[in-house]
C-alpha cells in the first residue's frame, strides 16, 4: 500500500475538471450560465477552431468587483448560495462554485470585469500552473468578458480525446441553441473563426418567441407546432409540441426546461411518450420545446455534476400533469385549424408581409425535412368545437351506440359498417370559392381506385385515405363507448400465481386501488408471491403475467402506469382496423361527405391508429406550379 497524501490544489482542480469540463461545449455552457445568472441581456460568443483554440464570452451583466476577481477563480467560491438552506430553493443556473476554477486548471483563462459604466475594469489571469492569479487594470464597460484559450494544453491525456474541430463546434452550437431557447429576453450572437453564425434578438411577445424557436429548431417545426399553456396546482407547462405527423427518426428535437434549466429526465420522457403513444408512427420520436415552471423548493437540481438531471419531490403529480396536458393538446387537433394556419402563413408571403417564422440568422439554417412525413408540412392547429355550421346539411354515417363491455369483442365490430345517410339521393352543390360555408375538408367530388376520397375545399384539393380516416373515427368512438360502459371483469376459476420480488409485492399492495380500478384484483400470498384473482374481460387472452410485471415496474419507476389502458387501446385499435371500411369499397358522394364531416369533428383525426396521416392538401398554387400556369 502506498502512503496517503493530500492532493495538491492544482491536481485536485484538474481531477474536478473531469466532472465539469468534458469538451469545449462544457466550457461554453458554464460561462453562458454565469452570464445569465449575472443578469445579462446581451451575449457575444466568439469561437475559434471549434472552441479548442479560443472561446470568448462577453456579457453586459452586473460584473465582478475588483476584490472578488481572484476569489472567482478559486474552488468552491460562489455568490449564489451562502448556507445549506439555500440549496432547498436554487433559482440560479450555477451554484457549485467549481466551473471557473476547473476551467482555469486545464486552460489559459483571462477574466475582465467592471461593475460601473466608466469603463474602468480589472483583469485576472490564470494559466493552469499552480492556480496563482495575476490582477491588473483593464478598460471594460459594465459586464464581464471571459476568454479561454488552448483547452487541455497541460493535460494531453484529455486533449487527445477531443474530436475534430467540426464535431466539437457542433456540440458547442447545440449548447448555445439550448440556452437561447431558455431565455427569449436575452440577445445571443455567435461567431466562429471570425464569421458571424447566429444573431438572435431579444423579445418577450409570443410572436418573437416563435420566431426564436423557428430560428433554432427550423421553420418547419413551427409550421407544424401547437402552442400550449396549462396551469394546475402550482405547476405551469407551456411551449410548443409538434403534430404527430411531424416526427423524427431520432430524439434530437426535444427541448425540455424546468425553471429555465435544460434537462433530460426519464420521468419527463416517459410522460411525453405516453401522450404520443396513440398517434405516433412506430419507431418515430416526437418533437417539442416545453417549459415547466414550479416552486424551486419542490425540485432538486443538485443531483448531477452537470445539472442535466433533476429530482421532483412529487414525481407522480408532475408526470400526470405533463401527460394530461400534452394528451389533451394533441386531442384537440382539427383539420380546420391546420388549414387556417397554412392559409395565414401563405397569405403573409404572397402579400409581401413578414413571415413570423422567417429566419434572421446570418446563415441559412437547414430545415427538418428528413424528420417529417412528406406532404405534411402544414400541420399546425388550435382547439375547435365539434359542432360546425357547415355540417348541418349532412347526417353522419356513423351511429354510435352504447356498447356492452361484456360482449365487447362481438359488438365493437358494428362500428365498422358504413350506413347510408338519411337521404342517399340528396345532392349538394359546391359553394362559391369565396363562401364562408365551405367546410375545412370541403366536399367530395370523386373516389380514386376505391382507396382515396378526392374533395374540393376553398384552398384546393384534399386527398383522404378512406380506410385510415374511418379507422381513427371508429377507434375514438370505441374508446369513448368503452369508457362510458366501464371495465367488465371476470374472476379466475383458478387464481394465477406469479413470483415477484419483495419490492414488487410491496408495490402491488400500495397500489391495490389502481389495479382494482383497471379491473385487476391482486392478492399477496407471500413475501414474494402475488395471486391474480380477477382481470378485465377484454384482456382474457393477453399475457397477463408479463403485463402485471411491466405495470409494477412502471409504478416503481414513475409512480404511475398506463400500460393496462394502453393494452386495452391496442385491442380496440385492432378491432377498429378490421372493422373499418376497406379498400375497393365503393362509396356514394353523400357517404364520402359524411365521412369528411366526421373527420372534422373527431379528435386526432389527422392520424390513424398507427400514426399514419389520414389526409393532405394540395393547394391550387401548388397545382398551378406543377403545370407551370402563369409562368
Amino acid at each position: 500500500m502506498r502512503k496517503i497524501k493530500l492532493l495538491s490544489p492544482r491536481l485536485a482542480n484538474q481531477i474536478a475538471a473531469g466532472e465539469v469540463v468534458e469538451r469545449p461545449s462544457s466550457v461554453i455552457k458554464e460561462l453562458l450560465e454565469n452570464s445569465l445568472d449575472a443578469g445579462a441581456t446581451r451575449l457575444e460568443i466568439d469561437v475559434e477552431e471549434g472552441g479548442i483554440k479560443l472561446m470568448r464570452v462577453r456579457d453586459n451583466g452586473g460584473g465582478i468587483d475588483k476584490d472578488d476577481l481572484p476569489l472567482a477563480l478559486s474552488r468552491h467560491a460562489t455568490s449564489k448560495i451562502y448556507e445549506l438552506d439555500d440549496l432547498e430553493a436554487v433559482a440560479t443556473l450555477g451554484f457549485r462554485g467549481e466551473a471557473l476554477a476547473s476551467i482555469s486548471s486545464v486552460a489559459r483563462l483571462a477574466l475582465i470585469s467592471s461593475t460601473n459604466e466608466d469603463s474602468a475594469g480589472w483583469q485576472v489571469v490564470a494559466e493552469g500552473r499552480d492556480m496563482e492569479t495575476q490582477l491588473s487594470p483593464a478598460p471594460h464597460p459594465r459586464g464581464t468578458t471571459v476568454e479561454v484559450r488552448d483547452l487541455f494544453f497541460n493535460t494531453p491525456a484529455r486533449r487527445k480525446f477531443l474530436r475534430t474541430d467540426k464535431t466539437e463546434y457542433t456540440h458547442l452550437e447545440d449548447v448555445v441553441k439550448r440556452l437561447a431557447l431558455s431565455r427569449f429576453d436575452v440577445a445571443f450572437n455567435l461567431r466562429h473563426n471570425g464569421r458571424a453564425i447566429y444573431s438572435w434578438r431579444a423579445g418577450d411577445s409570443q410572436l418573437e418567441q416563435e420566431r426564436r424557436v423557428a430560428q433554432v429548431c427550423g421553420p418547419a417545426f413551427m409550421e407544424n407546432a401547437v402552442h400550449i399553456e396549462m396551469e394546475r396546482s402550482g405547476l405551469r407547462l407551456w411551449g410548443w409540441v409538434a403534430q404527430p405527423t411531424f416526427s423524427r427518426s431520432q430524439a434530437d428535437l426535444q427541448h425540455f426546461y424546468v425553471n429555465g434549466r435544460a434537462i433530460r429526465d426519464k420521468l419527463v420522457s416517459h410522460a411525453v411518450r405516453q401522450a404520443y403513444q396513440d398517434v405516433l408512427y412506430h419507431g418515430r420520436h416526437p418533437a417539442f420545446v416545453l417549459y415547466l415552471e414550479l416552486d424551486p423548493s419542490t425540485v432538486d437540481v443538485n443531483v448531477h455534476p452537470t445539472k442535466h438531471e433533476v429530482r421532483f419531490r412529487d414525481n407522480r403529480s408532475v408526470h400526470d400533469f405533463i401527460y394530461s396536458s400534452l394528451h389533451h393538446a394533441l386531442a384537440k387537433v382539427r383539420p380546420e385549424d391546420t388549414l387556417a394556419k397554412r392559409e395565414s402563413s401563405e397569405g403573409a408571403d404572397e402579400a409581401g408581409g413578414v413571415n413570423p417564422f422567417a429566419l434572421s440568422s446570418t446563415r441559412p439554417i437547414q430545415g427538418i425535412a428528413a424528420g417529417e412525413f412528406k406532404g405534411q408540412e402544414s400541420m399546425g392547429f388550435r382547439a375547435v368545437s365539434a359542432s360546425n355550421n357547415y355540417a348541418s346539411g349532412y347526417q353522419s354515417n356513423y351511429q354510435p351506440a352504447v356498447v356492452n363491455p361484456g360482449a365487447v369483442r362481438e359488438q365493437m365490430a358494428s362500428y365498422g359498417e358504413l350506413h347510408r345517410p338519411a337521404n342517399p339521393t340528396a345532392t349538394y352543390a359546391m359553394p362559391d370559392s369565396g363562401s364562408e360555408d365551405i367546410p375545412p375538408l370541403g366536399y367530395a367530388i370523386a373516389q380514386l381506385k376505391g382507396i382515396y376520397i378526392l374533395a374540393e375545399n376553398a384552398q384546393g384539393l384534399i386527398v383522404v385515405d378512406m380506410h385510415a380516416a374511418h379507422e381513427r373515427i371508429t377507434y375514438e368512438r370505441m374508446k369513448e363507448s368503452f369508457a362510458c360502459g366501464g371495465i367488465q371483469t371476470q374472476p379466475l376459476l383458478v387464481p394465477e400465481s406469479i413470483a415477484v420480488s419483495q419490492k414488487e409485492a410491496d408495490c402491488a399492495e400500495n397500489f391495490y386501488d389502481i389495479f382494482k380500478s383497471l379491473g385487476f384484483e391482486l392478492q399477496r400470498a407471500g413475501p414474494e408471491t402475488l395471486l391474480i384473482r380477477q382481470l378485465p374481460v377484454i384482456l382474457n387472452r393477453a399475457k397477463v403475467e408479463q403485463l402485471v410485471r411491466d405495470v409494477l415496474s412502471d409504478l416503481i419507476e414513475h409512480g404511475s402506469s398506463e400500460r393496462i389502458q394502453h393494452h386495452i387501446n391496442e385491442i380496440l385499435g385492432t378491432m377498429a382496423c378490421h372493422g373499418s371500411v376497406r379498400a375497393n369499397r365503393k362509396l356514394t358522394i353523400p357517404e364520402m361527405n359524411a365521412l369528411l364531416r366526421d373527420m372534422e369533428a373527431t379528435e386526432r383525426s389527422g392520424q390513424c391508429n398507427h400514426g399514419r396521416p389520414t389526409w393532405l392538401l394540395q393547394s391550387l398554387d401548388e397545382l398551378d406550379k406543377m403545370f407551370m400556369r402563369g409562368q
